[in-house]
């Protein structure tokens, strides 16, 4: 009899899941389950559909439905989970026309994602109140915009700041509202956000960092929202608050949750009750650097877990390294990227990090379209071990992230990265590599 195998959810966790598994076991039954209309697609992606850099939200699509086929996939969407017996090992579904019918399963993998979270203030409920997290939402978004005249942002991560230029190439000129300090606190110490909010507010774009929204104002529908005391006009309002795992299919079937109330999976992204699996964002990672256990929903992260889900419900075995959070996005002209810990993280953990900071150029400095970039790296002061990178710049940025990323995997100090062997031409790059630069800076630190 050939191995059942049932994943409910259908995005980048539950497709690469399927592919993996696909990969493992030749003759498996999977079939995948997606309450939504579209099969896996590109959520990072919404932000640029409606900055008009791609033309419609289909092209987001990462697999025609051939690609199921050609897999021997069984993909269901519209489709919800009533109901699983882990001891029958059986689960009830519902589709579209309301039929309910029974699947049973030898292993199952839960890539159920996670969903907008939308913080309860006053007037929340309001139309013109909006999420970014799915398609529909991408298209209820771009409809209101064509008539919008003003827009508040709540929120400053990369999905807030990708979508207040998506607004901006509209015509239409968002103020940003953060809670914290600063913008991307996540990835960012407060000079290098710094940076970018002015990069950003060059543009014409009011940013306010450290206060909170109060009240969003209006009857039904939204004309203003209040912060600090201070009325912001708006007809609509992004909540670009960040997202919450949906585990309510796992917490009815008694699969244990963790410190951050996620789904809590070992190394090979398995769960509390035998033959169920997880992965992406409905559930918790472990650090790489720290061992300390939180979570990193990422499309990355999300695909590099469906991998080993897919692999072990399949019948083969890998396990997850964990995370470092590396991340980049582009607004407003600007190239921004970080990877590890922050030096603000990592004073909070007690490491008493030290860090390199160099301003540099993209090209050699006489080449026509050489652009400005910056480099932090940030490292542990006993051994000068490298823990973390912010890079802000015109181009370039993507790459050098991932080489810290494999840097720190590696355990790389300053004092190896000082000494690189990198590669130069004046249309490319500099003489001198700026991450080796960043790494020579903080070298100097760790020797006085």
């Amino acid at each position: 009899m050939p191995r059942k195998i049932v994943i409910i959810g259908a995005n980048a966790a539950g497709s690469g899941v399927a592919s993996a598994a696909r990969k493992t076991d030749r003759e498996a039954e999977i079939t995948i389950i997606e309450r939504e209309k579209y099969p896996a697609y590109s959520r990072c992606g919404l932000p640029f559909v409606l900055a008009g850099e791609i033309s419609e939200f289909e092209k987001l699509i990462i697999f025609p439905l051939a690609w199921y086929k050609m897999m021997k996939l069984n993909l269901l969407t519209e489709t919800t989970v009533q109901s699983i017996d882990v001891k029958e090992k059986s689960i009830m579904i519902k589709s579209a026309d309301g039929k309910e019918s029974t699947l049973p399963y030898d292993t199952l993998v839960l890539a159920t994602g996670a969903r907008s979270f939308i913080p309860p203030v006053k007037g929340y409920d309001k139309d013109g109140v909006l999420a970014l997290r799915t398609i529909q939402d991408g298209i209820k978004f771009k409809e209101k915009m064509k008539s919008a005249k003003a827009a508040v942002i709540v929120g400053a991560g990369f999905i807030g700041l990708e979508t207040a230029h998506a607004l901006f190439e509209n015509k239409i000129n968002p103020i940003i509202v953060e809670m914290l300090p600063w913008i991307c606190p996540t990835v960012f110490d407060q000079d290098t956000a710094n940076i970018v909010q002015k990069k950003i507010e060059e543009h014409g774009i009011k940013v306010i960092v450290g206060k909170g929204v109060e009240e969003i104002l209006g009857d039904t529908s939204v004309t203003g929202v209040k912060v600090a005391g201070e009325t912001i006009p708006a007809d609509m309002v992004l909540m670009a608050t960040g997202v919450r795992s949906n585990t309510e299919l796992a917490v009815q079937m008694g699969v244990e949750l963790g410190i951050t109330k996620a789904i809590k999976v070992n190394s090979r992204m398995a769960t509390n009750i035998s033959d169920v699996y997880s992965c992406g964002d409905c559930v918790e990672s472990q650090n790489m650097l720290t061992g300390l256990i939180g979570m990193c929903q990422l499309g990355t992260t999300a695909v590099r877990q469906a991998k080993v889900a897919g692999t072990n419900a399949a019948g083969g075995y890998s396990v997850f390294p964990g995370v470092l959070g590396s991340s980049v996005s582009t607004f407003f002209g600007v190239e921004i990227g970080a990877t590890g810990l922050t030096e603000f993280q990592a004073t909070r953990l007690g490491l008493k990090p030290i860090s390199g900071v160099v301003t540099s150029k993209t090209r050699a400095d006489y080449f026509p379209g050489a652009k400005d970039i910056r480099v932090k790296i940030v490292a542990e002061p006993e051994f000068g071990r490298i823990i973390g990178c912010q890079i802000v710049a015109g181009e370039e940025v993507t790459q050098r992230v991932n080489m810290i990323s494999a840097g720190i995997q590696k355990q790389m100090t300053i004092f190896e990265l000082a000494k690189a062997d990198t590669c130069y031409a004046p249309p490319v790059n500099e003489t001198w590599e700026p991450i080796a630069l960043a790494a020579e800076m903080a070298v100097a630190k760790l020797r006085r």
